[in-house]
């Protein structure tokens, strides 16, 4: 097979497509593939490092903004989506792909148009319950559409859905942990709540939780609080301000780069509700307290939260509601009652599709199949 795939812009477009980019090459050791992105995005630092053929477009997202500023913005946005849909034509005519897919970000729109211009079967890929604009576009011109929340299907055209899961979560699934929270000086026969803001961090998580460390430390659960890389240094910085001192159960890390294989030992999480976490945390069947994050686009990240709080999966505070003793509640009335860890940890599992790699490459391999004559 012959794949091109484009997405970018944050994480949560990018490791979805790199899921069923190695699941494919597991399947099919010499297939070719070509990772289109821009040179501004995540992308270009991700791809390229797994040994991927990466070209680049120029495209630009719009802006929301009614002034004469948002307005010059979007003409120049038009004018690039123009050039970036030729750029787009002539990387497909050089590669001949069988199949072009996209999972998300303003990239995947001139790609992913120039080729059903060009009569080359197409996929998009949905991860949020909320559907995204570039994916709104295409909805109306690629041939099939792969939604990881059932809430997005009465969002695009009936006909052309199918429900695959986040390809993420298969990749979550089959790690083989053999972690040991002594490499964090904790013990493995506690409870452990992880705390978990994103990569960068989330502030309003990081002040909460800092507030609650004095009670933590009287708790019998253990606490890793990861504080995302930039922010470490401040959380560092208030906890010796405030007089802080966190006890031998609650530690302390900017970042763990070996998520996948922590997962498993943790008991639940508190974090964000963004698709790449969620697919993640219901492929393991974990509870967790989501803390939407309210600065992303049409507030996604709390309609996703909600799929999982709907399904008796999760527990949700708004980030305007979260104050130290709310936090502190929630965690103790989940960290204290392992017959309700339990429940919520099954209906995280229901709702998880641990084999969603697998599924969304059938549906791609039946994509291109079509073209083949």
């Amino acid at each position: 097979m012959r794949l091109m795939v484009s997405g970018g812009g944050t994480g949560g477009h990018i490791y979805p497509a790199l899921a069923l980019i190695d699941d494919l090459k597991q399947h099919d050791p010499k297939a070719a593939i070509c990772y289109v992105g821009t040179q501004r995005g995540l992308e270009s630092k991700i791809v390229p490092a797994r040994g991927l053929q990466f070209e680049t477009i120029k495209l630009q997202g719009f802006s929301r903004s009614l002034n004469w500023a948002g307005l010059k913005t979007n003409v120049k946005t038009v004018q690039l989506f123009l050039a970036g849909v030729r750029d787009a034509r002539r990387l497909i005519k050089d590669f001949q792909p069988d199949v072009v897919v996209g999972t998300g970000g303003y990239v995947s729109s001139a790609v992913l148009y120039a080729a059903s211009r060009m009569h080359i079967p197409t996929l998009i890929h949905e991860q949020n319950s909320v559907v995204g604009v570039t994916n709104k576009f295409l909805s109306r011109f690629v041939d099939q559409i792969a939604i990881a929340f059932e809430d997005a299907r009465s969002q695009f055209p009936e006909q052309k859905v199918i429900f695959t899961g986040n390809p993420r979560a298969q990749q979550v699934a089959e790690v083989k942990s053999h972690f040991s929270w002594s490499e964090y000086g904790l013990v493995d026969n506690k409870p452990t709540l992880l705390i978990f803001g994103g990569s960068q961090g989330a502030l309003k998580i990081n002040a909460v939780s800092v507030a609650a460390i004095p009670t933590f430390n009287q708790r019998d659960y253990q606490v890793v609080f990861v504080t995302g890389q930039k922010r470490y240094e401040d959380v560092k910085q208030q906890i010796a301000q405030d007089h802080i001192v966190p006890g031998e159960n609650v530690v302390i890390r900017p970042y763990i780069s070996n998520m996948p294989e922590v997962l498993p030992q943790v008991s639940a999480i508190v974090g964000r509700a963004g698709a790449t976490s969620l697919a993640e945390i219901t492929a393991l069947g974990r509870p967790s307290i989501l803390i939407p994050s309210p600065y992303v686009t049409n507030d996604h990240q709390t309609k996703n939260a909600q799929s999982l709080v709907n399904q008796g999966a999760a527990e949700m505070i708004s980030e305007a509601q979260l104050t130290a003793p709310r936090l502190i509640a929630v965690v103790d009335q989940l960290m204290n009652d392992p017959k309700r860890q339990a429940q919520m940890a099954m209906a995280a599992k229901k709702m998880g599709v641990p084999d969603a790699a697998d599924q969304l490459l059938a549906v791609v391999t039946d994509l291109a199949r079509s073209r083949q004559p």
